[in-house]
């Protein structure tokens, strides 16, 4: 049980965390810093209470697709003899090595140890032997090592420099998390449309990313790769939440350009109920939170997708703005798979700073979770609009 001080502190830090974030997107709420703009937020996020009716009207979107995992995957066998073609891929860097070994030897621990998929790390420079030798050892399974080509990670000549410098700028002076980096805009363009055209994953159809410094929680005591395959999902996540409306000015006008221009690649069934609360006419900012993704690289590769990144590419947002991969592989997955080829993992622990999914209960009983199921996600904006004399917006 939590002690009422430990409310008090958890309720602080997760203020502190909502500050931090605010101070990077002042869209539509004003004092980014003031307790109003905080609760605005938090508001936001959970819903609205119509006051004459006394009932929710509006509920920020909870995890959607929560299927349960059929008991025919569960497994006990040591070396499980059934195996999907699938693969565990990580962008790192050298210097990433530290933070590779912490999610790597959970990944293993956790999970690989038991079901033994390769791992594939990709970097747009050489890997050190070093880096090489330390992960390797880290695993009985394949690891192979790649080079990103030059063209899928730099910036295009193309793009007008003195125009993207110019918004760079305009997003330090703004404090818009990760305004002025190009390395991070290429890093989010290559995770948009590059990663799966790597030739070293030519070879598969289901990837787990891998992020380093991220932290498993929980056993997986079945096999999420096979779950997805003879499901025929499409995409999976653990955590989903609003982008910083700054950081995508203008990605839903070239989404909806698109789907104008192509509607015969939007599937039927989709899940543009996620995405908008209005139809499509705008974007609500909810995206998958990409750092960990379960998916099918044929989604990627497919006509649909390619065409729909080409043309997101074509428009520089990933420079000129700072269109991030999390929004354009949630848009992607919404538009051109069906709802219910997306999962979500709501067994699955996972943490990347500053955000953390801890499963409840029985799950987190069930699968040994290493983690409080109080300090997650959804959890602990309910705790901070409590701690500001707000409602809960649930009732």
């Amino acid at each position: 049980m939590m002690t009422k001080t430990r409310y008090v502190f958890v309720a602080l830090a997760i203020l502190i965390s909502l500050h931090y974030i605010l101070s990077f997107s002042h869209e539509g709420y004003g004092n980014a810093t003031s307790l109003d703009s905080i609760k605005a937020t938090i508001q936001g996020f959970r819903g609205q209470k119509d006051t004459a009716k006394d009932e929710v009207v509006k509920v920020w979107h909870e995890p959607p697709y929560k299927t349960p995992i059929p008991a025919k995957y569960f497994t006990n066998e040591t070396k499980p003899s059934r195996k999907a073609n699938a693969v565990i891929v990580s962008l790192a860097r050298n210097g990433d090595l530290n933070g590779i070994i912490r999610s790597m030897s959970q990944m293993e621990e956790k999970f690989n140890h038991r079901f033994g998929y390769p791992y594939v790390f990709l970097n747009e420079e050489p890997f050190t032997e070093e880096f090489k030798r330390s992960v390797s050892s880290l695993t009985k399974s394949l690891v192979e090592f790649g080079l990103i080509p030059h063209d899928h990670w730099f910036q295009p000549d193309w793009i007008d420099e003195a125009k993207a410098t110019k918004n760079r700028d305009w997003m330090v002076e703004n404090n818009v998390i990760y305004g002025g980096s190009v390395p991070y805009r290429n890093m989010c363009r290559f995770n948009s449309g590059f990663f799966f055209r790597h030739p070293l994953l030519d070879k598969y159809r289901y990837y787990w990313r891998m992020e380093p410094d991220v932290r498993y929680f929980c056993t997986v005591r079945y096999d999420p790769f096979l779950f997805m395959q003879d499901e025929k999902k499409k995409y999976g996540f653990t955590i989903s939440l609003p982008e910083y409306g700054e950081t995508i000015t203008t990605l839903w006008d070239a989404v909806s350009e698109f789907v104008r221009d192509h509607p015969e690649h939007v599937v039927k069934d989709n899940a543009m109920g996620f995405l908008s609360d209005d139809g499509g006419e705008t974007y609500n900012r909810c995206h998958f939170w990409s750092n960990f993704e379960i998916g099918d690289l044929d989604l990627w590769r497919g006509e649909s997708y390619m065409k729909f990144f080409d043309y997101l590419d074509s428009k520089g947002g990933f420079y000129y703005e700072r269109w991030g991969d999390a929004p354009v592989h949630s848009i992607g997955a919404a538009l051109f798979a069906r709802k219910d080829q997306i999962h979500f993992f709501e067994d699955m622990g996972y943490r990347h700073e500053p955000f953390q999914h801890c499963p409840q209960s029985p799950l987190h009983e069930e699968n040994r979770c290493s983690c409080d199921a109080k300090e997650n996600f959804e959890f602990s904006l309910l705790l901070s609009l409590a701690a500001l004399g707000g409602h809960d917006p649930l009732v």
